[in-house]
């Protein structure tokens, strides 16, 4: 497997890490940045190659119009993730059949202690290589990935986010996370992991392992690059839902900053191969074990959450779901307040340590301790609820058929209750004495069967409020706690199983209130239907999705009745939410310190919004520009790489002798040091401007992500330098610089200047003057929100004290 890697160091020096994004120390304030150590953030990366000289001469060479690889790769993509979904999900099954079958025998004697040292001690095993993965191996892992994927297609680069590191440390952390029993699911890692499988198939090239296959050349630029990526996003949301349109428009909603009908409509073909691929495989290979059904698709094991009975609606149904969307928008919003602030209070213990190693190991304890809770409520907290008899099927369930006894068969809910007894009644019927912990069903086994049980229609009294309640307060504190700890963990099934259990507590109100109805128009008054829409209220309070959610939730249950319902929910609960804070992604990218450009800039003055239609470009634009010549000394080019960290720098020239230096284009630092990798292409000083120069580089040789060797262009810097021979020599840029650069005037509109910078993915916008003479450059952190206000707030001072409110 071949993934595309980053280069330099790992993480950074928090004063350097600001320095680098452009944050000072009042900006704190608002980025919540920590004294802790961060990975390597870039600016952002050109949505569009550079349309210079040598890359028009790269593309007369290739075929236009041909699209059949993107398609092959698509569907190569699509594969990998969906074969990696289904070794994820048998792995984890496998795992957590095999941890509770060692403790299957004390359970039935009652002995909770030897039951609990068991399952703790192979927690421990699993949680100490999830955490030490993370922490030790592959830090661009923890815990998610997925704000780091988000702010990376919103044009931010971080190192090491698609390395074969990463993608293995991530992959084996989240299969032992979840199968150690911590409250975390493995939809974000997912996620991340098929991101690096789009990336890493769609470049075919590896520093770590030395390989650099002649194939897909043509995709090694960032635009494609993002493109595969985003396809990778979908894939994993389809492959671990089984939801592939679910995974297109999650992609679409919450993932990718740039998108087309193209992409569109190659992301769907990646989600439906990703999705066929896990569904194939698990048709044949349930358990590992060949079962002769191949290519035969049991609804009841495809899809994730299968609602048998569905429910015809009642126009009073809209009531409660308006009411646990409320409910949603404000448990989602106390989620992610309580969630962030628990991530702050990590950051500042864990970076008050000063030495680095002791700090990791801190952390390792710290997902430790966070098991070991976990485990004792788990393990200890069913100890003190009775045993229930399973009354339900018979009053409530189809008589037809004896799934009754099976309908309702946990292996470790039974959790010490006496095995059940079945007999033919008088009837007909068979009927069963059979009886279940509820408590034990609810926190013991994993999320995805807890879900199952809380969705079943026709379960009215299964649970009552006493389990209910317990399981909904642990579960929410400890979810909220493991999210942001050292392993690669998701959060999806944590939100549909807390807003399934408030979700199921409104309904068992309802059923309280008016009686468990058996009439066609009463029968929408069924907890189980209430557990779906608060799981998909919870999960848009937390997340603020509609269309996408909505969809998953369709899918994931085959529930097409009460699509009205969760609709409704789902916009209430994002209304709601959106009042008290934001999503959570969008929380963690501001603690991560991820420069993220919204859609619309929202930009305040006194509590007031500001219109930044009444500013131009001018008012937030850096003033003091290095730029270049087309013709430039070889010594002072190496002095200004070697003084500057800037990404890009505009490039001037005059049209006619006689006339002003005016702006040409733009050439990235990147092609810059390649160019001087390169002395055969210096040429000594003429008389004129003029240059014989007639064979330039190649665009595959100066176009590149990453330096391939640092250091030694560190050393040809000082060369060039301190040698003074290089001070006669010089290098024609023209053909190498971007001359379809965009340019915007000083007056300009600062509204549409966002709307410019953030539509095309650009990584430096120059300011011109109605000269066309550079006069500034605009930046990624020059239009974060901070640094607008900052600005803005000096260009209003001089006025009134009402100016711009």
């Amino acid at each position: 497997m071949l993934m595309a890697e980053d280069h330099g160091p790992d993480l950074i020096h928090p004063q350097e890490f600001r320095r680098q994004c452009g944050i000072n120390r009042s900006s704190l304030a608002y980025y919540d940045c920590e004294e802790r150590e961060q990975p390597v953030p870039h600016e952002s990366l050109d949505y569009l190659p550079s349309h210079s000289g040598v890359y028009k001469k790269w593309l007369q060479e290739k075929t236009y119009g041909k699209e059949w690889d993107r398609w092959l790769l698509m569907g190569l993509i699509g594969t990998a993730v969906g074969m990696l979904g289904f070794l994820t999900h048998q792995i984890v099954d496998s795992l957590i059949k095999l941890k509770w079958d060692l403790v299957e025998s004390y359970l039935k004697d009652g002995n909770f202690h030897l039951v609990w040292v068991c399952v703790l001690g192979s927690g421990l095993a699993m949680v100490l290589v999830s955490s030490s993965l993370v922490l030790f191996f592959c830090p661009a892992g923890s815990p998610s990935g997925l704000p780091e994927i988000i702010g990376y297609l919103n044009g931010t680069s971080i190192q090491h986010l698609f390395s074969i590191k990463t993608f293995l440390g991530t992959f084996v952390s989240c299969m032992l996370a979840v199968a150690s029993g911590l409250f975390c699911g493995l939809e974000g890692p997912m996620i991340h992991l098929g991101a690096i499988l789009g990336c890493g198939l769609s470049q075919l090239q590896s520093d770590t392992l030395g390989i650099h296959l002649p194939f897909f050349t043509r995709f090694r630029n960032s635009a494609d690059k993002r493109s595969f990526i985003t396809a990778g996003a979908g894939a994993g949301i389809a492959s671990v839902f089984r939801a592939p349109i679910g995974g297109l428009l999650f992609t679409l909603e919450e993932v990718s900053s740039f998108w087309d009908i193209r992409l569109a409509w190659q992301t769907f073909f990646c989600c439906l191969t990703a999705t066929f691929t896990t569904d194939l495989l698990s048709s044949s290979l349930h358990g590992f074990v060949y079962r002769g059904h191949f290519g035969f698709f049991e609804a009841e094991k495809r899809i994730l959450f299968w609602v048998k009975n569905l429910l015809d609606m009642h126009v009073l149904a809209f009531i409660p779901a308006i009411l646990l969307g409320m409910l949603g928008g404000l448990l989602g919003a106390l989620f992610v307040s309580l969630n962030i602030k628990i991530n702050k209070l990590r950051m500042q213990f864990f970076n008050s340590i000063p030495k680095p190693s002791l700090s990791k190991t801190s952390k390792l304890l710290e997902t430790v301790l966070i098991l070991v809770c976990t485990t004792t409520v788990t393990v200890y907290l069913p100890y003190f609820f009775p045993c229930t008899p399973v009354m339900n099927a018979r009053n409530y369930q189809l008589r037809n058929s004896s799934e009754i006894i099976y309908q309702f068969k946990r292996e470790i809910s039974e959790y010490g209750c006496s095995p059940n007894t079945s007999w033919i009644g008088p009837d007909g019927v068979r009927y069963s004495n059979q009886t279940f912990n509820q408590a034990a069903a609810l926190l013991v086994e994993n999320g995805k069967r807890g879900i199952t049980y809380l969705f079943k229609r026709g379960t009215h009294e299964e649970f009552g409020y006493t389990s209910l309640c317990t399981a909904l307060a642990f579960y929410f504190i400890l979810s909220c706690w493991t999210a942001g700890s050292a392993v690669a963990s998701g959060l999806v099934i944590p939100m549909l199983y807390t807003g399934a259990l408030y979700g199921r507590i409104i309904g068992l109100i309802l059923v309280s209130i008016f009686g468990v109805q058996t009439n066609e128009y009463g029968a929408w008054i069924d907890p189980g239907l209430f557990a779906a829409i608060g799981a998909a209220s919870f999960f848009s309070g937390v997340s603020r999705l509609t269309i996408s959610l909505t969809v998953i939730m369709v899918e994931i249950t085959n529930d097409v009745q009460s699509l009205l319902l969760i609709m409704l929910a789902v916009m209430v609960a994002k209304m709601v939410g959106d009042f008290f804070s934001a999503s959570l992604y969008s929380s963690l990218l501001r603690l991560k310190c991820i420069p993220y450009l919204d859609v619309e800039p929202f930009v305040h003055h006194r509590r007031e919004r500001l219109n930044l239609e009444l500013f131009s470009a001018r008012d937030v634009m850096e003033p003091h520009v290095r730029v270049l010549h087309l013709r430039e000394n070889i010594a002072s080019l190496a002095w200004l790489l070697a003084s500057t960290s800037h990404g890009g720098f505009p490039v001037v020239g005059r049209p006619k002798p006689d006339h002003a230096q005016v702006f040409q284009g733009t050439i990235k630092r990147l092609e810059l040091c390649m160019l001087l990798e390169n002395e055969h292409i210096f040429e000594p000083e003429t008389s004129n401007e003029s240059f014989s120069f007639s064979h330039p580089l190649t665009y595959e040789k100066i176009t590149v992500e990453k330096l391939p060797k640092p250091s030694r262009l560190a050393v040809l810097l000082n060369r060039y330098t301190t040698d003074p021979r290089y001070q006669q020599l010089f290098i024609n840029l023209e053909p190498y610089i971007n001359k379809s650069a965009m340019s915007v005037q000083a007056h300009f509109s600062l509204q549409r200047t966002y709307i410019i910078f953030r539509t095309l993915g650009l990584r430096h916008l120059t300011v011109v003057d109605l000269q066309n003479r550079v006069v500034g450059v605009i930046t990624r952190k020059d239009l974060m929100p901070l640094p607008l206000e900052e600005r803005l707030r000096l260009q209003l001072s001089p006025q009134s004290p009402d100016a711009g409110e």
